[in-house]
């Protein structure tokens, strides 16, 4: 309302209404009296106060107090340490990549899927290889199992012409996660360069290779760290010599990630594996800038929303000091970030549900400020993606950059006193595990020691702990389950039928060359063996122009490498195996019984007595799978029993109240034994002072919140023989 239209009415509101000072806000120290109050002598610690994984203690409320020693909160975004983002103008001048992951065996299979998503929304070009092709191994000469498996096949020029076949690169960056060794992929990219009268300057993106990542996840590698240093150097001194705009330092937080490890375990081990890279390629000569604007982060991101945005914010505050630690400038301080939704949380049943976690997990990477992104398929634990989750994923990316608008943000998390706060304290429980990794000798030294891997152990079995007994939730696994629904089935890669077809293709191109091909090609190949420069991508792009494989040329530099290195891998695993072996074996159960297993409900009196406890048991047993038998309400304790013994379940939980237990569980419990001594019986409930008489009357089990729903349930069906 102007001024003007203003009755005298209005301008006397305006002058008697004073918000500020008829309403004083609350201290903090007010609220939480009220709130004691109100919890009754429930302690308030314990009840308002949440331990994370990460042995940060959040608190129930933050106010301005909880920032205003915070020294970043100046920062502005493009500037300084670069927390609120290495971009003045955040996603406004460059939104993030899309960067979905085409996880098909054949390139001409990745080709087709590429040109299609490219054409509905994806920007960028990210190629995952098989495991052969990171070991530099020709399909042909490779385990059948690993072909084609989890990536692209690419053994030579005309395979990698058929995978980026009427593609532009000039259009779409190009990323490539080398293994532990980009320097074949990268003579490889460089030939096909030639060929289309293109140079390494015109392409954007990365080839990156990641030995500690690589090493840490398979548990070897076939070359020696020291080896692996040296063609990391070599590969990265070639890209900066051609002014390339290529990152060549891989360095992923996934494998930790994908092992369990809370954000900061992730965040920590990601650093010192960066931090050794930094110190080895110095080491050898190269600068600190180069090195440091070389380096591109993976991270895993999980279903925490606000601890995720907070781990990516401390990445680039922490990357941005240790950099500087090195002697990079400003510009060599700013951190690349690539994101991955988890695996970690994916789930096999109910899977349609892994659509909403991913969901969750792409809006705190993008509010995180990641500037490149995958989002998961949801069946991606079923085998290679279709047309439909993949652009089910895409989708996500794409909503919440045109639809929620993410992409015309510059930091949103800025100022709020909770991700502030939080990330203050990510950076420094990170830097406190950074300087222990260090002192006990670095990243390298404390996976060879069983360290990393021992943390990380740690971390995991308090997860499932929290999983066994709920303080955690997945729906449709320990919460909620349809013990009804089957498992998808769908698209398995065709190892063998790859194989076979790549092979195939192999003998036929190596016996199509003439004798002279095959001499100068050697040639080659043994000049590449003596080749300690970066000299040795041009010639190993010559010899692959002259017909030389992936597998001759990676055999080529590694001929004077030594020994190789081997540790205990990491343990790459998801939270929901816990529960889906309880589903798994009551559906061998029923495929060998006919039915699934089953529970009888007990529920005593009317149904305002045993409704609750009843309803709790039917999701408490669902979770492992159980066909829950639910009754109406019992009068009596013997047509109870009569009831459960005719059901055939080989368990009766018994639903109803403390005050009616005394009355009712020793006569029914005795009549359920009676018809049948190895039945299970389970009371709903815990009335403290009730159970050691429940026990000596027969009760077996107690349910109840906070119970072990994966110790009693696994129990029953090992009972019963569908675990074992």
């Amino acid at each position: 309302m102007s001024e003007d239209n203003k009755t005298n009415a209005d301008m006397k509101l305006d002058r008697d209404l004073n918000l500020r000072d008829d309403f004083t806000p609350p201290t903090y120290d007010e609220w939480k009296e009220k709130v004691i109050a109100d919890l009754k002598g429930a302690p308030f610690d314990k009840k308002l106060l949440t331990k994370t994984y990460e042995g940060i203690t959040l608190q129930p409320i933050y106010t301005q107090n909880d920032i205003k020693d915070i020294p970043h909160l100046q920062n502005t975004p493009g500037f300084n340490e670069y927390v609120r983002g290495t971009k003045a103008s955040g996603y406004l001048g460059n939104s993030w990549e899309v960067a979905q992951e085409l996880p098909y065996g054949l390139a001409e299979d990745f080709n087709e899927a590429l040109k299609r998503d490219l054409s509905r929304g994806q920007t960028a070009i990210n190629m995952k290889l098989d495991k052969p092709t990171k070991l530099g191994l020709d399909a042909d000469y490779a385990k059948v199992e690993e072909v084609g498996t989890d990536g692209v096949s690419i053994s030579g020029l005309k395979s990698l012409e058929r995978a980026l076949e009427g593609i532009d690169l000039d259009k779409h960056p190009l990323f490539i996660e080398a293994g532990f060794s980009s320097l074949p992929i990268m003579a490889l990219l460089n030939a096909y360069l030639k060929k289309n009268g293109k140079t390494i300057s015109s392409v954007k993106g990365s080839v990156e290779c990641d030995p500690i990542g690589y090493l840490a996840t398979e548990g070897s590698l076939p070359i020696t760290c020291e080896f692996a240093y040296n063609k990391m150097k070599c590969v990265t001194e070639w890209v900066d010599k051609n002014n390339a705009a290529i990152k060549t330092i891989g360095v992923s937080g996934l494998p930790y990630h994908n092992a369990g490890a809370s954000a900061v375990q992730e965040l920590a081990f990601a650093l010192a594996t960066a931090a050794e890279y930094l110190e080895q390629m110095t080491e050898r000569g190269l600068d600190i800038n180069v090195a440091a604007k070389s380096v591109r982060f993976t991270f895993g991101i999980g279903t925490f929303y606000f601890m995720e945005i907070a781990k990516l914010r401390a990445a680039k505050l922490l990357w941005a000091k240790i950099v500087e630690a090195f002697g990079g400038d400003s510009e060599a301080q700013k951190i690349t970030i690539h994101a991955r939704t988890s695996t970690y949380s994916q789930t096999e049943y109910d899977p349609y549900v892994n659509m909403l976690r991913t969901t969750t997990e792409a809006f705190s990477a993008v509010v995180g400020g990641v500037d490149s992104l995958h989002t998961n398929n949801f069946d991606e634990l079923f085998g290679i993606p279709d047309e439909f989750s993949r652009r089910i994923a895409r989708n996500v990316q794409l909503l919440l950059k045109e639809e929620s608008h993410l992409n015309q943000l510059i930091d949103p998390a800025g100022g709020s006193y909770y991700i502030e706060s939080l990330t203050n304290e990510v950076c420094k429980e990170t830097w406190k595990q950074f300087q222990t990794v260090e002192e006990k000798g670095g990243i390298l030294e404390t996976l060879k020691s069983g360290f990393i891997q021992e943390e990380i152990d740690k971390v995991v079995e308090a997860k499932k702990k929290n999983l066994s007994k709920r303080k955690d939730k997945m729906v449709g696994i320990n919460m909620y389950a349809n013990v009804a629904e089957t498992k998808l089935e769908g698209n398995k890669v065709d190892n063998q039928a790859i194989y076979n077809k790549r092979a195939k293709y192999l003998q036929k191109f190596r016996v199509s060359q003439g004798k002279e091909t095959d001499v100068k090609i050697l040639e080659e190949l043994g000049q590449l063996v003596t080749a300690v420069s970066e000299d040795s991508i041009n010639i190993g792009a010559q010899a692959i122009l002259d017909g030389a494989t992936l597998g001759e040329i990676s055999k080529a530099i590694r001929a004077t490498a030594e020994h190789s290195i081997e540790l205990t891998p990491l343990k790459i695993h998801r939270a929901a195996e816990l529960f889906e072996e309880l589903r798994d074996a009551s559906n061998r159960y029923k495929a060998e019984n006919g039915n699934m297993p089953k529970i009888f409900l007990a529920n005593m009196g009317p149904l305002k007595q045993h409704k609750a406890r009843a309803d709790f048991s039917r999701g408490f047993f669902e979770v492992g799978g159980f066909e829950v038998i639910y009754s109406n309400g019992f009068e009596k304790a013997e047509d109870a029993a009569k009831a459960a013994a005719e059901s055939g379940a080989k368990a009766v939980c018994i639903c109803s109240t403390d005050d009616v237990y005394p009355e009712i569980v020793p006569s029914l419990t005795k009549g359920i034994k009676d018809a049948d001594a190895d039945i299970t019986v389970i009371l709903a409930g815990y009335p403290k002072d009730q159970i050691e008489a429940h026990k000596a009357s027969g009760v077996d089990e107690f349910i109840f919140m906070g119970a072990d729903v994966y110790q009693i349930v696994s129990k029953l069906l090992t009972k019963i023989g569908a675990l074992k």
